[in-house]
């Protein structure tokens, strides 16, 4: 799914409202580290709502209004005869109206620091949260990972570069009991644009007979660069070739990177 999709389609304001599975807030923890634009559109609602928020925090007019009335002497009491005021108690009046304001204007300014501080604090607890779940899921794949590479009932096959690319090299683990075949493309260099690599099972007698048993898609994405292909029921020799996207019916012999015998 593209970015403009991924956010037109809601998903980014469940994921910050808490309101998604785990398996959903790993996907989108994953899609916001590889794609700024999604991050930046999960920290634009986060302040959206801390915005909200503060709309509706309430405001200390009461409190000023007391503070107000103190000062003036609004308070219930006797009446007395009132006196035209001098220009001098007019001055100080104002004086004291103009210090009243200015302290108004700076318990504002405050608060206003106060809420940008704690908005700061939310953006980067949910970012270091966000980055915890990536870890995590990383860490799954690395133990995933080394499972199938320990595991003594997987028979190890590796594949050494050919004429095209003397310096690749891959490594195939096949369970023949299971048939579950695994490909270790660390050793591949980035397919370019529009190509893909293709994994063959190969027979070898009595003749060459190519198997395709799966394609390293998304290999840029893939950080451990293990791919599950199809099951494999009976192979002499396994080869990678690099093949149009989609990939095709038989092998490119002049774009084999890889092969081993069993």
């Amino acid at each position: 799914m593209e970015a403009k999709e991924y956010i037109e389609s809601g998903i980014l304001e469940l994921y910050v409202y808490g309101l998604l599975t785990e398996s959903e807030n790993l996907e989108v923890a994953e899609m916001a580290k590889n794609n700024p634009e999604v991050e930046q559109e999960i920290l634009s609602i986060e302040k959206a709502i801390v915005a909200l928020s503060s709309s509706f925090s309430p405001f200390h007019s009461v409190a000023n209004f007391e503070k107000i009335k103190a000062r003036l002497e609004l308070k219930h009491g006797k009446v007395i005869e009132m006196k035209p005021a001098s220009n001098w108690s007019q001055y100080v009046g104002w004086a004291a109206a103009v210090l009243l304001l200015l302290g108004l204007g700076y318990q504002t300014l405050e608060l206003t620091k106060t809420k940008g501080a704690i908005a700061t604090v939310g953006n980067e607890k949910n970012k270091i949260e966000r980055e915890f779940a990536y870890l995590e899921q990383q860490n799954k794949q690395t133990e995933k990972s080394l499972t199938i590479v320990r595991d003594i009932k997987n028979t190890g096959v590796t594949l050494g570069g050919q004429a095209v690319s003397p310096t690749s090299f891959a490594k195939v683990y096949w369970n023949k009991d299971t048939k579950t075949t695994y490909i270790d493309a660390a050793g591949l260099p980035k397919p370019p644009e529009g190509m893909v690599y293709q994994v063959w099972a190969l027979k070898l007698s009595p003749t060459l007979t190519p198997t395709s048993i799966g394609l390293l898609s998304d290999f840029e994405a893939n950080d451990q660069k293990i791919f599950a292909v199809d099951q494999t029921a009976y192979a002499e020799a396994f080869g990678i070739t690099l093949e149009p996207a989609g990939g095709s019916l038989s092998p490119t012999m002049e774009q084999l990177y890889t092969l081993g015998k069993v």
